[in-house]
């Protein structure tokens, strides 16, 4: 049974999230319900991350394996066909071994947050970025954010709802960049990690606005990571600004690819 995978884009407001659900839109739904239309299901798809609610994918990955011999590019093409309207686009394919796996298979991932300063509400970039009224202070956001870069408990940064057997993380590098986007002045973090805890992005991102709006110091985000409890965290920004940007893995599967 040849295996595939999948190089995923899409708008995360209309779903629950990636993971499929009985009553709710979800991405894997979306994809699980096209796959069906080439051949019979059911179909289950495992993917490089579970994103939340409201979340983005820019380059998620996942698998499926299928009873067919496809061609990459037809079996792309097939699935945009049937996943329209929705908001959810097959960026490129490729046939891999059948030990291959999206989630098990990777060596790091890329988080993207976009933060947008501007008072007037936002139209283009509506759910698309999190909206801030007032300039932030990059600089003493990268000083907190400095803290957090390696090996750590990061506790204080997961959801009480996390599924992770423990929390100890090795956080690679948050990289913040000042931007002009098409809308105003941005923010963005890029957060690179093998692996994130339930909401580590989000906690991250907003304790350190809260850096950079000068109500923290560089040090109470040491503090609140050494503390060890959500109850020190930062608040949780909003989902509609992260997106997961990109997926890497030993020998890239689509290296060769069309996208």
């Amino acid at each position: 049974m040849p295996r595939y995978a999948l190089k995923i884009e899409y708008h995360g407001a209309p779903f629950s999230g990636w993971q499929r659900q009985a009553d709710q839109p979800s991405v894997q739904g979306a994809l699980e319900d096209a796959l069906a239309r080439l051949e019979d299901g059911p179909h289950t798809i495992a993917a490089a991350g579970r994103t939340d609610a409201g979340v983005h994918g820019l380059g998620q990955v996942a698998h499926c394996d299928l009873s067919k011999d496809w061609d990459p590019f037809r079996l792309s093409e097939a699935l945009n066909f049937h996943l329209r309207p929705a908001p959810v686009a097959i960026l490129d394919c490729a046939e891999v071994e059948e030990d291959w796996h999206a989630r098990f298979s990777a060596v790091r991932r890329h988080y993207l947050f976009r933060l947008l300063i501007r008072r007037a509400p936002a139209t283009h970039d509506k759910g698309l970025v999190w909206q801030v009224q007032h300039p932030l202070d990059v600089t003493a956001m990268r000083a907190g954010a400095a803290h957090l870069i390696g090996y750590h408990d990061f506790t204080t940064f997961r959801s009480t709802i996390c599924q992770a057997k423990s929390p100890v993380k090795t956080l690679d590098t948050i990289d913040i960049v000042e931007a002009e986007g098409l809308a105003g002045p941005e923010i963005r973090f890029h957060l690179h990690a093998r692996s994130f805890l339930h909401n580590q992005v989000r906690s991250i991102v907003g304790t350190l606005a809260r850096v950079g709006a000068g109500s923290w110091s560089a040090e109470d985000v040491k503090a609140a990571l050494e503390a060890r409890t959500r109850a020190a965290c930062g608040p949780v920004c909003p989902p509609h600004g992260l997106y997961l940007a990109a997926v890497d893995y030993p020998n890239n599967p689509f290296a060769k690819g069309f996208g």
